[in-house]
């Protein structure tokens, strides 16, 4: 029966893929990618944010729940608002 790496799920056994394997592992291990930086939000999107949040009440029920078509139309609100 065959063996195969829990990580790569290549199979074991054979001496080219337990060699290529062991390079693969290898150049794994050795390049370590910084992190990607998180993109911050522009101008707008944090205008939007905050005129969304202050219009939504208007477009929801009692219970919390949107009325109809709410969400769009919070959103559209919000959008007009945040283009100003």
């Amino acid at each position: 029966m065959a063996k195969f790496c829990s990580e790569c799920g290549n199979a074991l056994g054979h001496s080219k893929s337990e060699a290529s394997h062991s390079k693969s592992e290898a150049s794994k291990l050795t390049s370590s990618p910084a992190p990607k930086k998180k993109r911050s939000p522009s101008a707008y999107n944090i205008r939007y944010g905050k005129a969304f949040k202050r219009l939504a009440p208007k477009f929801k029920k009692k219970n919390g729940q949107w009325k109809k078509d709410g969400f769009k139309r919070a959103g559209a609100a919000a959008r007009k608002v945040a283009k100003k």
